[in-house]
């Protein structure tokens, strides 16, 4: 069984340069369980990195700081490329939007966190409640952790302190996101079998829950404008839920095994799901069809194999702002680095004990975390988009499958639009 298929050269894949690195500290009692890092997130507008550390603490880091961090162990020049990029602070706005390093204790195994901002526009969907014990202003930034014990914490990211304790769930709390509008409106998905919604505009009241899956919940992700939720688990499930009416949109079938991470590409016209079977799948969620497939083992297992265990499990996705490039991570020690028109991977780079992935907000750098609670980072891909790719993205963010297919444009351009060539 190979890494991949025979006839590709994999001395001529391009290697992915070694970025940084964060350590987490050695335990006092070495104790092995619970050191895990099952989860990494960059802010919204890239100003926080977060990870859990293991043992209960997460720890929030200036992204700045980072990558100045970076810079005195020789990374200078993609350091510097990145640092541009980042949003400045305005230092007129006072202390409480300087960013600080803050570590927290959640209390318990951290299995999932996530960041979250307000736009104050978006109004809670509880209309009828005159009082808040909270006013979320413009400038708030958020971060929710998912425990061991069914619990979320909500943190106000700029100082460090519990803002909110959410009891609902009965099992661990597997992942957490927010939707990207602004909303507030945050999604949990547990080992208890169900998805909740909650408002956290309105003191976080628990608005709904989603039922469907048959056994553990492994991920969720909103679509890039908040209307659909992918939720992926056990027993090879991929659902799609309708967020206006909270219902299910359809299941999407085609895996052989566990399904543990997914998200939508920027544009929102595709969707990654990362899977036990050694598979990545990139699916037309408005259709349910599968439009590529990364595979990560060769030969291929067929369903029987793909169904057990097979050194291969791929364990994260992630797609890249610019909508090209797709990271994957497996338990081959490799990390993989994909674009979306092309069979096999286009960059590399090796990786022991690997959970979990993430690209940075502007897409320059991805992150991973380790089973000992640490995360290495590796400059990414880069390349400029075509302006045909850019045209397709444009149109894609406001034009689902069937519409596209209703323009009265050449078959060829519809095709190129839909993402079949």
């Amino acid at each position: 069984m190979a890494s991949f298929p025979l006839s590709v050269n994999e001395k001529l894949i391009a290697r992915s340069r070694t970025v940084g690195e964060l350590l987490a500290p050695t335990s006092p009692f070495d104790k092995k369980c619970g050191r895990e890092n099952w989860t990494v997130a960059f802010a919204p507008d890239g100003s926080y990195f977060a990870w859990s550390q293991g043992h209960r603490i997460v720890k929030l880091v200036p992204w700045s700081q980072c990558l100045n961090n970076f810079l005195l162990h020789g990374t200078k020049n993609v350091a510097n490329s990145i640092s541009t990029r980042l949003p400045r602070q305005n230092s007129d706005s006072g202390q409480k939007n300087k960013p600080c390093e803050h570590i927290i204790d959640c209390g318990d195994i951290v299995w999932s966190l996530a960041f979250g901002s307000s736009v104050p526009e978006k109004q809670s969907r509880c209309v009828n409640i005159e009082w808040h014990r909270f006013k979320f202003g413009q400038d708030q930034l958020l971060l929710a952790t998912g425990l061991n014990n069914g619990r979320i914490k909500i943190w106000d990211v700029y100082t460090g302190k519990l803002l909110l304790n959410l009891m609902d769930h009965t099992e661990v709390v597997r992942d957490l996101t927010f939707a990207p509008d602004g909303s507030l409106i945050l999604v949990s998905a547990s080992r208890d079998k169900t998805l909740r919604v909650w408002d956290l505009k309105d003191d976080g009241n628990m608005m709904k829950v989603l039922r469907g899956h048959q056994n553990w919940v492994y991920g969720c992700a909103f679509s890039p404008d908040s209307s659909i939720l992918c939720s992926v688990g056990a027993s090879k499930a991929v659902f799609l839920w309708d967020m206006d009416k909270y219902s299910m949109i359809r299941k999407l079938e085609g895996h052989h095994n566990d399904v543990v991470a997914c998200e939508f590409s920027p544009d929102g016209a595709l969707l990654a799901t990362a899977s036990y079977d050694t598979r990545v799948y990139v699916w037309d969620p408005h259709i349910g069809v599968i439009l590529m497939e990364f595979g990560h083992l060769f030969p291929p297992p067929t369903p029987i194999f793909a169904g057990g265990a097979n050194d291969r499990w791929v364990r994260s996705v992630s797609f890249s702002h610019d909508g090209l490039h797709i990271a994957s991570l497996a338990d081959d020690k490799m990390v993989r680095f994909w674009r979306i028109d092309e069979e096999y991977p286009v960059q590399v780079a090796p990786l022991n004990n690997g959970l979990c992935c993430t690209f940075s907000t502007d897409g320059s750098v991805l992150a991973a975390g380790t089973q000992d609670g640490s995360v290495y980072f590796w400059a990414t891909p880069r390349q400029v988009s075509s302006l045909q790719h850019l045209c397709r993205m444009a149109i894609r963010r406001v034009m689902p499958t069937s519409q596209v297919k209703n323009l009265p444009i050449p078959s060829k351009v519809v095709e190129f639009l839909c993402y079949q060539i």
